[in-house]
């Protein structure tokens, strides 16, 4: 019996070893996804890129999953390359996610492999196309590696012109259903205001369409272009150049008049309503001086915003080397003026001081409500 027991034992160790073996023997076997693989974001017209924003995120690249029937996980490697042959490319980043941000310097390095850049002095052009495709893979070992590569996508980019003696600044445009241009990036959007002395706070008195329903507003670096977009998170100020996603708006409960101050170097902001009611309403605001087309003899009529009518701007505007006020009416009795030659800042109501201009053509921005403006450089492009 003890013989029988003894023999039973060693017929079970020998079938679990075998088992065990033929575990160990089994192998998954992967093969393409039959749906290939494909990016899924809507990408911008041109992406217009200048080097003080090379931090800041251009895209987020974003593809579908890809399935090779294994039960791994599958690598995704997004590449990039100056040249649709993709002969040289380089490799933008490697995750297991199915998305990746993409900054304005990682698409500055594809344009200058491209061959732009934004001298007017080089024959080189400033605006082409870089490209980008994805490759899904699974296994390290090259001999066992099993992939997909995407189509290759083209995106237009613009490297704007510097003109001599005009600095360009971060500028942030208001886009929502509580702001004039609605969640439209490129509706004539109304600029907030750079404060003249810090370049990080910003400035916006007057109305916002809030109300049940009303998700309220963002800001925008770039017209055109969703990213970078600056909102809330958590009750902080910030952008989705450091969440690597997209905040949320900064909400709005009543269509009235606030008062919108930010800071966007530490993320901190306020939002009060204010009551305008004894504010002057302006049949017409003009600029006027020798740095104008009318020089100090007529002013040049701005136009009034229909959602605001303390907004006044005026685009593609030239002034030449002088000075320059902001009045009302096509008369002195209410002019606006200071002695800083910056591109933004705050002009006195009643000040005997003039505003010195840069030679240069801009979108200039008004508002009656606290004289501040903001100058906008139009670079040809």
């Amino acid at each position: 019996m003890k013989k029988l027991t003894l023999l039973f034992i060693a017929f079970i160790a020998i079938l679990s070893f075998t088992a065990c073996t033929e575990d160990d023997d089994f192998t998954f076997t992967a093969k393409p996804d039959p749906d290939g693989i494909a990016f899924m974001n809507q990408t911008a017209n041109t992406y217009t890129l200048r080097a003080p924003n090379t931090d800041n995120l251009a895209e987020r690249f974003v593809w579908n999953e890809v399935d090779f029937g294994v039960q791994t996980p599958v690598n995704y490697e997004l590449q990039g390359a100056g040249k649709e042959a993709f002969s040289n490319y380089s490799v933008l980043g490697d995750v297991t996610e199915n998305n990746l941000a993409v900054t304005v310097g990682d698409m500055l390095e594809l344009a200058n492999e491209a061959g732009l850049d934004n001298d007017p002095e080089t024959d080189a052009p400033n605006s082409g196309n870089i490209y980008f495709r994805v490759r899904a893979y699974v296994g390290t070992d090259a001999a066992n590696v099993v992939e997909q590569t995407s189509d290759i996508l083209s995106v237009s980019v613009t490297l704007p012109e510097s003109s001599e003696g005009i600095e360009l600044k971060r500028e942030l445009y208001l886009v929502g259903d509580a702001t004039a241009a609605g969640w439209n990036n490129n509706n004539n959007n109304t600029p907030i205001f750079r404060d003249g002395e810090n370049d990080d706070i910003y400035y916006f008195d007057g109305r916002f369409a809030g109300g049940d329903g009303v998700e309220g507003f963002k800001l925008l670096e770039s017209l055109g272009n969703w990213q970078p977009q600056w909102g809330i998170n958590d009750g902080i100020a910030t952008s989705s150049a450091i969440l690597d996603d997209d905040p949320q708006a900064f909400p709005v409960a009543d269509d009235a008049y606030y008062s919108f101050t930010i800071d966007v170097a530490d993320g901190t902001y306020s939002f009060e309503s204010i009551n305008v009611t004894d504010a002057p309403t302006y049949m017409s605001i003009g600029i006027i001086g020798d740095a104008t087309p009318g020089a100090w003899d007529a002013d040049t009529d701005m136009t009034q915003s229909t959602f605001n009518p303390h907004i006044w701007y005026a685009t593609n505007f030239v002034l030449t080397d002088g000075e320059f006020k902001f009045r009302a009416n096509d008369a002195w009795d209410n002019n606006w003026g200071n002695a800083s030659e910056a591109l933004s800042g705050k002009a006195g109501l009643g000040s005997s001081d003039n505003m010195p201009a840069i030679p240069g053509t801009y979108n200039i921005w008004f508002n009656d409500l606290d004289g501040r403006y903001i100058l906008i450089p139009q670079i040809s492009e």
